[in-house]
């Protein structure tokens, strides 16, 4: 009877040493370093700030953090795609563009991120729009596509850009208007 009992012991301690060695690599702990997956936190800036303020730091820890990428800011429902291409920050409308920000939002005049690089004669933001498959179809709610913005005269349009440019200079919008009268059609040509 103790024989018997010893026995049962050893196969119940094979048992569970066989099942412990099994249960290891289903529990990470098979001698093997385990991966551990660590979530990027934001930084405390947000997104629309860290454009103005050119932070790529801070722009690069968002998109590591997948922050919303085309969260709409307040006061023009500007997306940050939007926002960096209408202050001409083209390093970071390409780390925006290249993380998934989406190119067709409209802002709260029905812009969209090729229009507002139309406007304002971003000539490397607009080829990299189009490459990306912007739609150039979509109108604002003024009824005007990306092109029709800038097929208009400069004269008939400085009305806006003065607008435009004396609302938005406290924010850090600088016009050149030789630079937009000599590049709008340009820009006309890239979106026909």
């Amino acid at each position: 009877m103790i024989l018997q009992t010893i026995s049962s012991i050893k196969q119940l301690s094979f048992l569970v040493m066989v099942i412990s060695v099994l249960a290891l690599p289903a529990c990470g702990q098979n001698g093997q370093s385990k991966k551990v997956s660590v979530t990027q936190v934001a930084p405390p800036t947000d997104v629309h700030t860290a454009i103005m303020k050119e932070d790529i730091v801070a722009i690069k820890q968002h998109i590591a953090a997948k922050s919303n990428l085309n969260e709409k800011e307040k006061f023009g429902g500007s997306t940050p795609l939007i926002s960096a291409t209408l202050f001409g920050k083209t390093e970071i409308a390409i780390l925006l563009i290249d993380a998934g920000a989406k190119l067709n939002i409209q802002n709260n005049d029905g812009s969209t991120a090729l229009m507002t690089a139309a406007f304002f004669c971003r000539t490397e933001l607009v080829k990299i729009l189009l490459a990306k498959n912007a739609d150039k179809t979509i109108k604002n709610k003024f009824g005007n596509t990306a092109l029709e913005t800038v097929s208009t005269s400069f004269q008939d349009a400085k009305p806006i850009y003065d607008m435009l440019g004396s609302s938005l200079a406290p924010l850090g919008l600088k016009l050149d208007y030789e630079y937009l009268k000599k590049n709008r059609p340009v820009i006309a040509a890239m979106l026909k």
